[in-house]
């Protein structure tokens, strides 16, 4: 067969019919054998930049009209084809066009892995991000708990020397609660997207109350008894303060999260967990220790029943807040509080003055009063409320938890340079077993399954490296024996 010559003889045309000959093999010889291509074709001719320079030809026209015979399409796509160097049945060009149109798997699952581990590196920065900022957020919340609950405690200590009234301090720290709901909507409207008015608020949040809101029936019978505990518990704890030293108080009212365990158990049927059992026994155990170290006499005995009463008041009011009302959101939580401002304003405000004119608690004139330390421990008090309350909104609570912790040494350091504390081996004990119990109370429930699953993957750490190296030292021996021992086929040359 001659070289076939095709209409306006180009040299790529005659080059495209060499390759064609060259591999009559592979060469068209039906429609069908190109039908792929000519799909592609298809587009190809469609194409806006190179209609123009098909004009010469009917391809358009020929490929769309249903009336052309077969011979002539062939002649037409192989004419095409020849004159733009298309040679679609060229192994060479099958595999230029499919390493230009997709990549390889290979390659594909490369970008693909890349793509997912840029996405896991991004979602894992962002989580250490956010992790980092909890824990930022969880330091300042535990050095602001610790130094106001601390702080608090001094001032209620320098308070007692001017002004002996332990209830008219635990009315008036108590009054400050009503600023709990305006500090809330405050940071509502700072922060929220869709602004509420006081009253939508309000109304929101009396919700958690039930259907028909706050109605007077309700306070009497869920916000007022919550208002009796918080009373007793700041007012107990307070004159504990007056007979025994800052330290012994503050160590002695952390046995209340033992207290919350105990009680959780009996009427919420919690699960039983034996760590807490034993940091409930902790607790007992530095009670016992605390009352012993000051020779069981009856000014330090008094002390420390106040601060047990008190910490077995507020471990109820947490139990019965659960039992009865359930979990509040932050506003429903603000307002609360605030509603506990209300009770004491109106049903406490007369035992302040049936204790003023009854001498009870007295004082000679209002001049005589430290309105700055009143004032101070009033605000530090609040402080430490809306930590403890709002605070696991930017941090963990565990974190919080340890802010009331840290404030037993900051106030041994405070008593040890203003009081005459002894802190013999007994005392120290005491501490160091109330610490550690309330430390325990704080690991979480599953704590237990994480240990055997850190104990398990240890063993199986060791033993995937024990066969390592054992190999690594077998491998060694032979290679080691080559080298030193000469070869046999050198001596026979």
């Amino acid at each position: 067969m001659g070289i076939r010559e095709f209409p306006n003889g180009s040299t790529r045309g005659k080059a495209a019919t060499l390759g064609m000959r060259r591999s009559p093999d592979v060469s068209p010889r039906r429609l069908s054998d190109i039908s792929p291509q000519l799909r592609q074709l298809k587009y190809l001719v469609v194409d806006e930049a190179i209609k123009e320079d098909l004009k010469w030809s009917r391809s358009v026209e020929d490929l769309t009209s249903a009336s052309v015979g077969l011979t002539s399409i062939e002649e037409r796509i192989l004419r095409i084809t020849g004159y733009y160097g298309y040679q679609p049945w060229a192994a060479s060009y099958k595999r230029d066009e499919r390493s230009r149109e997709s990549p390889a798997p290979a390659e594909a699952q490369m970008q693909a892995g890349a793509e997912g581990s840029g996405r896991v590196n991004r979602c894992c920065w962002k989580c250490s991000v956010t992790q980092l900022k909890k824990i930022f957020w969880g330091v300042a919340v535990v050095l602001g708990v610790c130094s106001s609950w601390s702080g608090s405690t001094q001032l209620a200590k320098l308070t007692f020397k001017k002004l002996d009234a332990p209830f008219t301090l635990t009315w008036f720290a108590t009054n400050w609660n009503f600023l709990f709901f305006p500090l809330y909507y405050l940071g509502h409207v700072f922060k929220s997207a869709e602004k509420q008015s006081p009253k939508q608020r309000y109304r929101e949040c009396c919700r958690f109350f039930g259907d028909n809101g706050l109605t007077l029936k309700v306070f009497f019978t869920k916000a007022a008894p919550f208002g009796v505990l918080w009373t007793l518990t700041n007012y107990l704890y307070l004159h504990a303060i007056k007979k025994i030293n800052t330290t012994d108080v503050s160590v002695l009212f952390c046995c209340n999260k033992a207290f919350v365990f105990l009680l959780s158990w009996i009427v919420l049927r919690d699960r039983f967990m034996g760590v807490r059992i034993v940091a409930a026994i902790f607790a007992i155990a530095g009670i016992v220790m605390m009352t012993y170290a000051d020779g069981f006499h009856s000014h330090s005995v008094i002390g420390i029943a106040l601060v047990v009463g008190s910490a077995s008041m507020s471990a109820l009011y947490k139990v019965l807040f659960k039992l009865l009302l359930g979990s509040a959101k932050f506003g429903e939580a603000a307002l609360f509080l605030s509603m506990l401002a209300v009770f004491n304003v109106l049903f406490v405000t007369c035992i302040p003055v049936i204790l003023y004119f009854t001498q009870v608690e007295c004082w000679n004139s209002f001049d005589i009063v430290p309105w700055g330390n009143l004032c101070g421990f009033s605000i530090l008090l609040l402080t430490f409320n809306i930590l403890l309350n709002f605070g696991i909104a930017i941090t963990y609570p565990t974190l919080i938890s340890l802010g009331i912790v840290l404030s037993v040494p900051v106030n041994a350091v405070v008593d040890h340079y203003t009081s005459e504390i002894v802190f013999n081996s007994v005392r120290v004990i005491a501490i160091i077993i109330i610490g550690l119990g309330f430390l325990l109370l704080l690991l979480p429930e599953e704590w237990d399954v994480w240990v055997i699953k850190l104990l398990t993957r240890l063993k199986v750490r060791k033993k995937e490296e024990i066969p390592e190296g054992n190999g690594d030292i077998a491998s060694g021996l032979p290679n080691k024996s080559r080298r030193t021992r000469p070869s046999m086929s050198s001596f026979a040359h």
